[in-house]
């Protein structure tokens, strides 16, 4: 396993989980796990590795696996650890969701350590320039209110300047708050109630908030946040085909790691990703595919291939 990779995604986390397990467990209940704690594709990548023995892991008695690790299970900070920690420190996001006090003691604590990298020394080649003023004082209270009532499920009243000049001035229920990295910019997932008793999804760019005001009101209400987005995906989804060569497939699930998205094996080498999107997403997903490479091929749908060609012709006009 890469050292720096995965160390700090689920995987690990998910391995964590079933070596703490004093039992021996089926390998019907290791992929229940994994997929309950896991990513759609973390079965292509974990199971292979516990069946062939790759990762040494586990003592298998028959169909039942045990782990080899003594208890308790303890997993102390290492130094690369620390020094990862001391890192993201100096990003200017970091602020975003930890106060002032929080930032300082924990400054304090890795005083000593020396950062894994430094932001300086990265340049984002295919990022849009001017993302979010993460360090104005404005926009950073505004996210922390956002951030405590998505929490509480407590409405918030939101001044707001629409991409189209207007001012709009609505209540709200902050359901999730997401980064778009071509952007370098913050977007909320907001309820609005429509009047009718139902609730509908808005995005709202956090930098175009003017303010934030929590209210008292809650929702009472259970809204299954998860039903209502996939209830906005077209109902074809994208479709592509990734051979995994150079790599391939671990970069693409990295690459479309915030969207939704269902993988299979077609073949040794071929897999088979579709990805739910909706009309908010289109355009950022078009140029995240167009930038991922020759290992891609995309198969569907025909309103997504329709776009494509359209911006592949635009590009070739400009050269």
């Amino acid at each position: 396993m890469e050292l720096f990779s995965e160390i700090y995604s689920c995987y690990y986390q998910v391995m964590r989980h079933l070596l703490s397990n004093q039992n021996a467990v089926s390998m019907q209940d290791i992929r229940a796990q994994i997929s309950a704690e896991g990513f759609e594709e973390s079965l292509l990548s974990i199971i292979p590795k516990l069946e062939s023995g790759a990762w040494n892991l586990f003592d298998r008695d028959g169909g039942l696996y045990l782990s080899k690790l003594s208890f308790p299970l303890i997993t102390p900070l290492s130094n690369l650890e620390k020094s990862y920690l001391k890192a993201l420190l100096s990003d200017s996001r970091i602020g975003l969701f930890l106060a002032p006090e929080q930032l300082e003691t924990l400054q304090g604590m890795l005083s000593d350590v020396t950062p894994l990298w430094r932001q300086e020394q990265f340049y984002y080649y295919d990022r849009f320039a001017g993302g979010d003023p993460y360090a104005d004082e404005t926009y950073r209270s505004n996210f922390r209110i956002l951030l405590q009532a998505q929490k509480k499920r407590q409405y918030v009243d939101i001044d707001y300047n629409a991409p189209n000049g207007n001012r709009v001035h609505h209540h709200y229920v902050p359901a999730r708050l997401e980064y778009s990295v071509k952007n370098d910019k913050f977007r909320l997932l907001a309820l609005k109630n429509t009047g009718s008793g139902r609730m509908r999804l808005e995005l709202l760019n956090i930098a175009r908030i003017r303010s934030v005001q929590p209210m008292e009101k809650t929702l009472s209400s259970s809204i299954d946040l998860n039903a209502l987005i996939q209830s906005s995906y077209y109902k074809e989804p994208l479709k592509l085909q990734i051979v995994n060569k150079r790599n391939a497939l671990e970069r693409a699930m990295l690459h479309f790691a915030n969207y939704e998205k269902n993988t299979s094996r077609i073949d040794e080498d071929t897999y088979e990703c579709l990805i739910y999107y909706n009309q908010n997403m289109e355009t950022e997903l078009l140029i995240e595919v167009m930038s991922f490479g020759p290992m891609l091929t995309v198969l569907g749908s025909d309103r997504f291939l329709t776009l494509l060609k359209a911006r592949l012709r635009r590009q070739a006009s400009i050269l």
